[in-house]
């Protein structure tokens, strides 16, 4: 029975240690990235990479093997479970296709068992052992680090090469990224990143083109002044300090937009990171415009929301309103119908914009990188369930799986194709604004500033992030916020790199 690593098992702890230690003055499908052969950056780039060496890219016939033709000669239904963090109108759509797909072939039946949300799931999955983990499981984005070095998983890829699936239509950031170390180690399945949500009517009553929204922080500013100026709102901007929002993964996002690496080693894929670089100029400068907006009373800071809930809800605020804030994609669905629900007095479902997520400072700087989570294989050594698990995923990955699933949702589909069938095709096409989030992901090429960072401690780190960026919202030093957080940002990297040696 294999039994968790070590590293998996002791995040919590680094994270407290990282924590102390800064207080006390301490500090087989294809893919555009090929980590193996990445060119290093130039001695003296702050992204040079440093040790450990170069990862080299790990072959499939390593990795546990993914026979498609297993099912074949299979007579007797193969129970799998699949863990997932889906909730609300989300599980509904997500139960809607296992049914579906239950109901269309009697080799494969699939259980959904509900873990209550991404962090739930991923740490059950962390803290069990091998014979306790379940055959499928849902794991977010910034868990790709810590789930392969579990040595637990059956590679999608091992899948794709065994099956010859094609995936040339799929979108090309969204596998990537969960590519790493020359492996295809998990299936994107529900993919969103982040957009600008904005009350139109608030843009007609300032005097602003409420179909033209800001397409980077300086015309934030300027369109907040407007605003502000004109009392159609008290603020331009709703701002939140979560972790998996506005305190982190925007940050992440801010960097990518820039062309800029959010840490070292090609962020963590041409070998594992070992300092993050939100500390440097970028980074100040970023969370500098930031911080002037709230001081100069154009935004305003609703805190450390995880969902995200708390920066949405400012626009609906009946005394204090904001005009825009920027939230997740996947939000998109649920916004609209809970504004047709009556939220806001006299304001309706047409009267909510939606655009891309503004860049940082006047950068000309379209696109985003993955959010969402990815569908991984789990290996129990028995080649029938692997291949019943990757039919259940070449099942939800089908053009009319992903269709559905998007208009469903507000999630983004994984594959081009998508877009010619079913209902998404019609609502793409009656209403643009579900396409903003998957336009955003075809606007920049895939490397891997643009792709975001591979980390062990990712969502340590976030947290860590999101700390510095209430500090500083809240008025704090911009630099010494971001250097303590790069501290132990630094050592909790340095630990993860440890135990897993």
């Amino acid at each position: 029975m294999k039994t968790p690593n070590k590293s998996h098992l002791l995040l919590a702890g680094l994270t407290a240690s990282a924590l102390l230690f800064a207080s006390c003055g301490g500090g087989g499908s294809s893919s555009i990235i090929d980590p193996g052969t990445t060119k290093a950056p130039a001695s003296g780039d702050s992204s040079a990479p440093t040790e450990p060496p170069t990862t080299v890219a790990t072959p499939l016939a390593s990795l546990p093997a993914c026979d498609t033709t297993a099912l074949d000669s299979v007579t007797d239904t193969i129970d799998i479970t699949f863990w997932h963090g889906m909730n609300g109108d989300l599980e509904k759509a997500l139960i809607a296709l296992t049914d579906e797909y239950n109901a269309s072939q009697t080799k494969v039946k699939v259980s959904l068992e509900n873990q209550g949300g991404y962090e739930q799931t991923l740490d059950k999955y962390l803290q069990s052992s091998q014979d306790s983990r379940p055959d499928m499981v849902q794991a977010p984005e910034y868990a790709v680090q810590v789930m392969s070095d579990t040595d637990s998983n059956v590679p999608v890829g091992a899948c794709l090469e065994s099956a010859a699936y094609d995936t040339s239509d799929f979108l090309p950031k969204a596998l990537n990224q969960y590519f790493t170390e020359g492996v295809q180690w998990s299936m994107p399945f529900n993919v969103s990143d982040p957009v600008l949500y904005y009350n139109k009517k608030v843009f007609e009553a300032a005097g602003l083109d409420p179909n033209k929204p800001p397409t980077n922080m300086a015309e934030v500013r300027t369109m907040s002044q407007a605003i502000v100026d004109s009392g159609a709102a008290a603020f331009g901007l709703s701002l939140d300090t979560g972790a998996d929002s506005g305190g982190g993964w925007f940050l992440e996002q801010w960097f990518a937009k820039l062309g800029e690496l959010y840490s070292d080693n090609d962020n963590g894929r041409l070998a594992p990171s070992t300092k993050v670089n939100f500390d440097g100029q970028t980074g100040i400068d970023l969370l500098t415009e930031l911080q002037a907006l709230v001081n100069d009373g154009l935004a305003y800071n609703v805190g450390d929301n995880a969902s995200g809930q708390d920066a949405l809800l400012k626009l609906a605020d009946a005394e204090k309103p904001a005009a825009m804030t920027i939230s997740t994609s996947a939000a998109l669905g649920t916004v609209l119908s809970t504004v047709a629900g009556g939220l806001i007095p006299g304001i309706t479902t047409d009267d909510i914009g939606v655009g891309p997520m503004p860049a940082p400072g006047d950068a000309d700087a379209p696109g985003a990188i993955v959010g969402g989570a990815s569908l991984w294989i789990v290996n129990h050594d028995d080649p029938a369930k692997a291949a019943a698990v990757w039919d259940f995923i070449s099942f939800l990955i089908t053009a009319e799986s992903q269709s559905t699933w998007a208009a469903a949702t507000g999630y983004v589909p994984v594959r081009s194709s998508a877009l010619e069938v079913g209902a998404i095709a019609e609502k793409y096409t009656s209403d643009p604004r579900f396409k903003v989030a998957y336009d955003q992901l075809l606007q920049v090429a895939d490397t891997p500033a643009s792709l975001g960072a591979i980390l062990g401690p990712q969502r340590e780190i976030r947290t860590l992030s999101a700390r510095a960026i209430a500090t500083v919202l809240q008025g704090g030093d911009v630099a010494a916020a971001l250097t303590d957080a790069s501290t132990q940002a630094n050592a909790l990297l340095s630990a993860y790199i440890a135990a897993n040696q």
